[in-house]
């Protein structure tokens, strides 16, 4: 996007993304272990963390009862249907996906493919430990 369209703009992207999670110690693991994600902060009466990869920053809040916490259902709810990562390139995005596939508690829904047929821009999409769908995706092309 060009610099000056920008500067026009009333917003300038995502500040954080706030994720509701089941288990704070799994969900932060993921994002650490996984994705190099570094905490950054944390409010332990809440409970909740902040991890970020210097460019996205994430809050992680416990919910107050995670035994009687429902999965969101993306068909039948209103809410986030995923979160959306951009990867550097595809090479970055194999690695990603053999440190994500292999990650405990996650489950894969599809290997890395073009995001559309005749696309060079390539995703894939993964349930995290805790349920929440997060996507990797290589910059549109």
């Amino acid at each position: 996007m060009a610099t000056d369209m920008n500067s026009t703009k009333l917003t300038q992207g995502a500040h954080h993304v706030g994720l509701a999670v089941r288990d704070l110690e799994e969900a932060c693991g993921f994002f650490i272990d996984a994705l190099d994600f570094e905490r950054v902060g944390e409010v332990p009466d809440y409970p909740a963390a902040f991890v970020s990869d210097g460019t996205t920053l994430l809050t992680l809040w416990q919910v107050a009862d995670p035994q009687s916490a429902r999965d969101f259902d993306r068909r039948a709810n209103i809410g986030l249907h995923h979160l959306a990562l951009r990867v550097a390139d595809e090479e970055r995005l194999n690695i990603v996906f053999e440190r994500v596939r292999t990650h405990p508690g996650t489950r894969i829904e599809f290997a890395p493919e073009p995001i559309r047929a005749g696309s060079r821009t390539r995703h894939f999409i993964c349930a995290m430990p805790g349920g929440i769908r997060v996507e990797f995706a290589t910059p549109f092309a």
